[in-house]
């Protein structure tokens, strides 16, 4: 079977890189969702990947922090967390390349679209942290603007669900899950797959969006190859 996208951009959450905890790293978790990009990359998948920094920090529950700043502290956790990723790719022998929007060369190189394609075209997985490098953005819309700028075919939202349903599945057992989804009644019904910001972006740029579920990290191969794996949310 060959590939159904060939350029991809998939968010995997902080909390994903805890294991069970949910915090900080949990190693045969990170390597077995590194085993699975493996796989599509070496399907021939261009890739780039965001990750979140929930296993570290959450600006949202962060007290009477201000918000701006624990947002700051949140962007730096996604900077560790693409550091580690990058880690484990490489010593699953996959070629990477980490690219952070906030300035800070002795770590990483500063995102440019063209840096980031150059990454891609010679097969290296181009790494993504920092998130916009704004406050009162989501990794979510973080991973909508870095995919809509480097032209990728869809962005994959590996989440601890199976796909998007009406209601929350793990309180509702009557939960009904969707095939497919428009963005128009993601934000019309707020059925919290990603941020309001995040799925404007996408249904303006006609940027199709996969969810599925990480537990299963071979879900990342067989959607490259457009297997039917969790819900697909497009604009018709």
């Amino acid at each position: 079977m060959g590939l159904k996208y060939n350029r991809i951009l998939l968010k995997i959450s902080g909390e994903a890189l805890g294991g069970e905890k949910g915090t900080g790293f949990d190693d045969p978790t990170m390597e077995a969702i590194c085993l699975g990009v493996k796989k599509a990359h070496d399907l021939g998948a261009e890739i780039g990947i965001v990750v979140g920094g929930g296993n570290f920090w959450r600006g949202r529950s962060s007290g009477k922090m201000e918000r701006t700043l624990a947002d700051k502290i949140g962007m730096l956790a996604t900077v560790m967390n693409a550091l580690a990723v990058s880690d484990k790719l490489n010593q699953l022998e996959v070629p990477t390349e980490v690219f952070t929007s906030i300035t800070m060369p002795q770590v990483a190189q500063p995102f440019t679209r063209n840096g980031a394609l150059e990454a891609m075209a010679a097969g290296k997985i181009a790494i993504f942290g920092g998130g916009t490098g704004n406050p009162f953005f989501s990794t979510d819309t973080a991973t909508a603007l870095r995919a809509v700028e480097v032209s990728a075919d869809i962005m994959f939202k590996a989440t601890m669900v199976d796909g998007v349903y009406d209601k929350d599945p793990h309180k509702y057992p009557d939960a009904k899950k969707y095939e497919t989804l428009t963005f128009t009644k993601v934000l019309e019904d707020q059925l919290g797959v990603m941020d309001g910001t995040a799925a404007t972006l996408c249904r303006e740029n006609k940027l199709p969006i996969l969810v599925f579920d990480l537990a299963d990290p071979d879900n990342i191969p067989r959607a490259v190859q457009g297997e039917a794996v969790g819900t697909l949310v497009y604009e018709g």
